[in-house]
Parts: C-alpha cells; sequence; structure tokens
C-alpha cells in the first residue's frame, strides 16, 4: 500500500522522487570524462600527452591554452614545454651540466621554439637547405588520397573556408591544404564577409593540370554520388 502524502509535500525519506537524483547523475556522466583524463597513466604520461597537442597545432598556442587542453595547471606546463624544448636539443636532464656527456644526445631534426607569444614545433633552421629540397622535388610526386580528396572538395566548392573543408571530409586538412598551395594547384581567394575566414579556390596551374578551360568543366559529381543534395547541410556551420 502507498504511502499518504500531504499536501506540504512530506514525503517519507525512502520514497523520495528520483528526479534530483537523476539530475546529479547526469551531472556526474557529464563531467566523467575530464574526470577521468588521467595523464599520468597514458603511454609517457602528461609530457608525451603535451607533444601529441603540438604535433597537430598549426599555430603557436599559449601556456595558458596548452594547460586547458590537457587540464593540468599552467605551471606544469611550463615545466614540461622546458623538458621538452631541453631533450630536442640534446640535453635528457640527468646532469645538470648541459656540457656533461652524460647529459647530451643526438640533437633532434626539429625543434620547440617559443614565438609569437606562444610555443610550437619547427623543424630546425640549420636542416632548411634539406626541408627545402624535398618541398620543391615533392612538386612532382604523385597526390596522396587525402590529397585528391581535399582538392575535390576545393574544386566543387570553391570558394570555400578551410573549416569546412575539415567538416566535409572529417579529419583536420591544414597540412593537406599547405600541401595544395606549394604545388600551386590551390590558392587563397580573400575572405568570408561574415566569419572573416580564410577562402581557398582552384588555381589556373589546376586547369592547366586538368586539361579544362573553366571549373564549369568539370565532370558533373551528382550521377556518381547518389545523395550528394545532402551535402547542402554543411552550408549551416560555423568557421
Amino acid at each position: 500500500m502507498s504511502e499518504p502524502n500531504d499536501d506540504g509535500g512530506n514525503v517519507r525519506p525512502d520514497k523520495q522522487p528520483p528526479v534530483e537524483q537523476s539530475r546529479d547523475d547526469g551531472n556526474r556522466d557529464e563531467q566523467q570524462p575530464d574526470e577521468a583524463l588521467d595523464l599520468d597513466v597514458l603511454p609517457g604520461g602528461a609530457k608525451a600527452a603535451l607533444e601529441a597537442v603540438l604535433m597537430v597545432i598549426d599555430e603557436p598556442a599559449t601556456e595558458f591554452e596548452l594547460a586547458t587542453a590537457l587540464l593540468l595547471p599552467v605551471d606544469r606546463v611550463r615545466s614540461l614545454l622546458a623538458e621538452l624544448r631541453a631533450e630536442y636539443d640534446g640535453y635528457t636532464g640527468e646532469d645538470p651540466a648541459p656540457d656533461s656527456a652524460s647529459a647530451a644526445t643526438t640533437p633532434r631534426g626539429f625543434e620547440l621554439r617559443n614565438v609569437a607569444g606562444g610555443w610550437r614545433i619547427f623543424s630546425r633552421s640549420t636542416f632548411a637547405p634539406v626541408v627545402s629540397r624535398f618541398v620543391l622535388e615533392g612538386q612532382t610526386a604523385k597526390l596522396t588520397q587525402a590529397s585528391l580528396e581535399t582538392l575535390a572538395v576545393i574544386a566543387y566548392r570553391q570558394p570555400v573556408p578551410r573549416a569546412r573543408v575539415s567538416a566535409i571530409r572529417g579529419v583536420n586538412v591544414d597540412s593537406v591544404i599547405r600541401t595544395l598551395t606549394q604545388r600551386g594547384l590551390i590558392e587563397e581567394a580573400g575572405t568570408d564577409p561574415e566569419f572573416g575566414a580564410v577562402l581557398y579556390q582552384t588555381t589556373a596551374y589546376f586547369l592547366e593540370r586538368m586539361g579544362i578551360g573553366s571549373v564549369a568543366e568539370l565532370p558533373k559529381l551528382a550521377p556518381h554520388l547518389p545523395g550528394l543534395d545532402n551535402l547542402e547541410e554543411f552550408e549551416d556551420l560555423t568557421y
């Protein structure tokens, strides 16, 4: 038999409605990913996690931005950055003397720099001739599948911002955009008047390589890709 409930809302403790409990459980579920993000149990720990973030950024990130992404105190991120820079420069930290044989290792081909108020990994200027030769010789190399897909999106959606290309492909396209730009297949086409994002379009060299006079001569995709009409949903994406 159910317990009576008066107009004042008095309910036996063991008969409390589950609404508030469910809300608390929901909050705990929402916070669980952050609370469970224990970087120290990952391979390489927090330092490796910081390194992973530095490898994918395309512009310098401040210590605060890195700390926010990793959910770490700024002081610890600053310390980890110093350790990474020392390791890349060839010091293990095993000996306080930088010129000690036990402290020195082979420097990496890349380095961690603090530029424009933020941190980013760069190839060492010492190897600039090697890197330049690779980039120039790569102009004649075949495009990867990722490059071809990105180029196709730009060709059919131009002028288009990088964020929309990433959304359509479902992956970060920063490095591919740089490759296509270096090869002269795409170029900047101003900025979006509403969001200010840089727009990209194909070049005359692209048309030359495709053997067509204008992008209007590109083959129609609809007959080959059923459901292409759904592509319009990406028009609402933010930049």
